[in-house]
Order: C-alpha cells, then sequence, then structure tokens
C-alpha cells in the first residue's frame, strides 16, 4: 500500500517548486500538493492541510511548508506518520527580519513580481547552469501570485509560532535536508534541529541553494524514499 504524502510549498512557492518530486515517487507514495496562496497565518496552513489530508499521512514541508509541517504535527500528531522538514527553520523572528521582508514586499506592490522575482529568487539558488535554466520557471512561478498574497505570506512568517519545542516531542520518522548551498536555511540549522529531535536523519544536498526540490530533484527524491521507507 502506497504512503499517502503531502508536500507543503512555501513562501511564493506553489506546485512548480514540487513538480518534478512525484513522478519519481510514483512507486512508493500517493502524493498531493498544497499551496498556501491567500492565507495570511500558519496555523491557518496547517488547518487547511489537516481538512484536506486522509486520516493518516507523511507530510514533506519546503521552507515556510516546513513550519506548517510542525504545525500540523502539534495540532494532530495522532494523524502524521512521519514529517519531513526541508530548506527550513525553527527560529523566532531575528533582528532586522521585519524590515529585509517589508522592503521585499514594498518592491512587489510598487514595481510588480516580476521585479519582485529579480531581487527574491537570485540569492535563493545554488551556483551552476542549471540556475539558470531555472529561473524563468520560478520567476513566473513568483509571477503567479499577488502582493496582497505575498503580503499575507509574510504576515505569517512574521507571526509564526513558536516550534522550536515540537522538535524533542516528535515520535515519527523525521528528515531533514538542506542544500550545500543554501544560505537561508543552511545545513547548519539543520544539524542544531536534528539535535532536539529524537532519530532524526539529516541530508544534505551538494551543490543546491534554498529551493532544493526543484534545483536537485533526484537528490531530494531519494532522500524523500529513504525516509519512507522507514514509515
Amino acid at each position: 500500500m502506497k504512503q499517502p504524502l503531502l508536500l507543503l510549498s512555501g513562501l511564493l512557492c506553489d506546485e512548480a517548486i514540487w513538480a518534478d518530486i512525484p513522478d519519481r515517487l510514483a512507486d512508493v507514495a500517493d502524493v498531493g500538493i498544497v499551496a498556501f496562496r491567500g492565507f495570511s497565518s500558519i496555523s491557518a496552513m496547517a488547518q487547511h492541510v489537516l481538512a484536506l489530508a486522509p486520516q493518516r499521512f507523511a507530510a514533506a514541508g519546503h521552507s515556510m511548508g516546513g513550519r506548517v509541517a510542525l504545525e500540523v504535527l502539534r495540532s494532530a500528531p495522532h494523524r502524521v506518520a512521519g514529517i519531513a522538514l526541508l530548506n527550513t527553520g525553527v527560529h523566532t523572528v531575528r533582528d532586522g527580519e521585519p524590515q529585509s521582508r517589508g522592503r521585499l514586499l514594498r518592491l512587489a506592490y510598487a514595481h510588480g513580481m516580476s521585479a519582485l522575482a529579480r531581487e527574491w529568487l537570485p540569492p535563493m539558488m545554488g551556483g551552476g547552469a542549471r540556475t539558470q535554466d531555472l529561473m524563468p520557471r520560478l520567476t513566473a512561478m513568483v509571477e503567479r501570485s499577488t502582493p496582497d498574497s505575498y503580503a499575507g505570506q509574510i504576515n505569517a512568517l512574521l507571526n509564526r509560532p513558536e516550534a522550536l519545542s515540537v522538535l524533542p516531542t516528535i515520535a515519527v520518522p523525521t528528515l531533514l535536508l538542506s542544500g550545500s548551498e543554501d544560505t537561508w536555511s543552511p545545513v547548519s540549522q539543520h544539524e542544531t534541529m536534528r539535535r532536539r529531535i529524537p532519530h532524526a536523519t539529516l541530508f544534505e544536498i551538494h551543490g543546491a541553494g534554498h529551493m532544493a526540490p526543484v534545483e536537485r530533484p533526484d537528490a531530494v527524491a531519494v532522500a524523500l524514499r529513504e525516509w519512507l521507507a522507514g514509515i
């Protein structure tokens, strides 16, 4: 029997960030993708996931989606069979974060989502030719969002629930994953998380940045497959 698996998307991301993953897992998982356009709180995002999900399922969250996955686990631990946290974190709002996020939000309202994509995407990505190949696809993804939707997601992140205390309570198979070139949610951040989660596995994707599921889908799928095998 295949494992029900929901892939939870991050800030400004939709199905495109996961597009290369479902086919790679089709023999072991029934995969669904959830995006959070139009939401303005992590809690509401988590309740949306629980409303969509089967009674018991595995959840893999990328970036903001990782925080949603942890809130899902906090809200309904009996329903979560396994959790994977990709390119994410559990820290509270950092010094300067409201200002930096506010600057990008003002850019989106003043100059549009294309201008935001040009500013926001490149620092998220690892190096190499694949990054350039992916940029039109990821730019189109950002352009499918709106400044108002972006504002809602920024509000969710700046008012995110405390998540650190959830980690020691996790009693299901757990995967932590980041890219070696992810400067936003570095591998070291995931190692700190791993030490707080009983029996968690940390997987580093060499050459990937913050958008690992689309930058290095083969390697991400391998990690997810190994994690699913333990559920």
